[in-house]
């Protein structure tokens, strides 16, 4: 008995994700070192390491975990079965899957909102803007820079990263060095931008929700915003130490202007409204943030009917794009869809969060909380434990390490669940692999920015890291 629970012990050092837990944690300790609960384990290590491997296999991540959810729950319920514990078994799966659908839809409407103004044209107008300003390398380097730091609290660090990712790639026209170093700059943005906000990432999305189901609560929509100068220099530290490998010379100058379609600065205050009602039934009426956003997107389905009703095509007013020179309010050659630009949401990634969430509230649910709980909060202490995940989140992504975090539940005062939530998210920036940004910009790129690229600038990515827990800790102590 003590050697197995020595064995697990290892998993769960190597394996933090491993340590996860739900709130239904009904499995008795022999229970736990069944060969069920070993299998259930080895299946979840498989697929993240399918998961890390994606560059290199070509799998998308949602289909091992979307098995590895399956499998799970399918050993689970026949352990519980034999056990006479399936009713609470299927109480868990239910629960679990609340959450997910939450969480979800929230991801859902924000992808909808980006699709949209992507469909009017918002973020090529912005590649053409900067490409008119006549701006040298290092120019855009920062520019895409710090516009992603601060777009992606609001569009969250994934879209934020591919808009900007574009805006580099298209103004970089074949220098390899430089998009290198611009999608890596554009990652490190993102990625610091998106933890102080709960919009910013899919973790502090799902630290943000958590508080609706926890006792005691976690941490409120502007806590976050306590985040913003360490999450700053994170990304300042390495920026600056890139900023003197950019190749010089200006960025060639677009052959003609876009610009974007009509009403799209009305969707983009629909964008804005839609948040700010979430935050008003969160923080003000006390239900839950998904009823909010999912009334933000009546705004956009409303205007969507006005937009159809009203479509206005270049061709039937006798207008050549290619010869535009001034904005004229028109719409595609198509009447705007609502439900295409639905269709067009990043599938892979909410797929991948169900695998994700399922597998890990499976493994809780199989009773490895306490275990994972003594072994990491109790004896290592917040604070170390806090530091040391957000180090597990470079190779093992930080959504489902996040996802264990919460699952496993630890009392911790605001200001450590502000820290986890700080390493989390800066830290998925210390390998490629580390964040979905990192992940998605690797497959957009193909080969220019790779694993190996980001790998040389680690250690000063690293060196960002520590300073920012350093200034949290200094500045945020009151909250500890």
């Amino acid at each position: 008995m003590v050697k197995t629970t020595n064995f697990v012990a290892l998993l769960l050092i190597v394996f933090p994700p491993l340590a996860s837990a739900g709130h239904m944690s009904g499995m008795s300790a022999e229970i736990q070192n069944h060969w069920i609960g070993y299998l259930c384990l080895a299946i979840f290590v498989v697929a993240m390491l399918a998961v890390i491997a994606e560059e290199f296999i070509g799998m998308r991540k949602s289909k091992p975990m979307l098995i590895s959810a399956g499998l799970i729950w399918g050993l689970i319920a026949v352990l519980a079965g034999q056990t006479g514990n399936s009713v609470e078994a299927e109480h868990a799966v239910r629960h679990n899957l609340l959450q997910y659908a939450e969480l979800m839809m929230i991801m859902l409407v924000v992808m909808t909102y980006i699709n949209a103004m992507s469909e009017r044209q918002v973020f090529k107008t912005l590649q053409g803007w900067l490409g008119h300003r006549g701006y040298s390398h290092r120019h855009v380097f920062w520019v895409t820079g710090f516009a992603s730091f601060f777009l992606s609290p609001v569009l969250d660090n994934l879209s934020t990263a591919l808009l900007m990712g574009a805006v580099v790639m298209a103004v970089g026209k074949g220098n390899t060095r430089f998009i290198a170093l611009g999608c890596l700059n554009v990652i490190l943005a993102s990625n610091a931008g998106g933890v102080f906000s709960p919009f910013g990432d899919i973790t502090t999305l799902m630290v943000w929700q958590q508080q609706i189901h926890s006792t005691n609560g976690l941490i409120d929509f502007w806590t976050f915003f306590h985040l913003f100068p360490s999450a700053l220099v994170s990304y300042l530290i390495p920026a600056i130490a890139m900023h003197f490998a950019i190749p010089g010379g200006q960025i060639e100058v677009p052959q003609r202007l876009i610009f974007m379609r009509r009403g799209a600065k009305r969707m983009m205050f629909l964008f804005l409204a839609t948040i700010f009602t979430a935050v008003i039934f969160q923080s003000l009426l006390g239900l839950p943030g998904v009823i909010g956003i999912l009334t933000g997107l009546s705004y956009l389905q409303i205007f969507g009917f006005y937009l159809k009703k009203t479509h206005r095509n270049l061709e039937t007013l006798g207008i050549d794009e290619e010869q535009l020179s001034v904005p004229v309010p028109v719409d595609g050659k198509e009447p705007f869809d609502i439900f295409i630009v639905v269709a067009r949401a990043e599938w892979d990634t909410l797929l991948f969060l169900y695998g994700v969430l399922l597998s890990v509230g499976g493994l809780g649910y199989l009773g490895y909380l306490s275990l994972a709980s003594d072994l990491m909060y109790h004896n290592l202490g917040p604070t170390t434990t806090n530091v040391y995940i957000g180090l597990v989140s470079s190779f093992l992504e930080n959504i489902p390490t996040m996802s264990a975090v919460l699952a496993m539940a630890p009392e911790m005062a605001s200001g450590q669940w502000l820290l986890v939530t700080l390493t989390t998210g800066i830290g998925g920036s210390i390998l490629s692999i580390g964040s979905a940004a990192g992940i998605a910009l690797m497959g957009q790129t193909k080969g220019i920015y790779t694993f190996f690229s980001h790998l040389k600038w680690t250690p000063f990515i690293l060196l960002g890291y520590i300073a920012a827990i350093e200034l949290h800790l200094q500045l945020n102590g009151g909250l500890f």
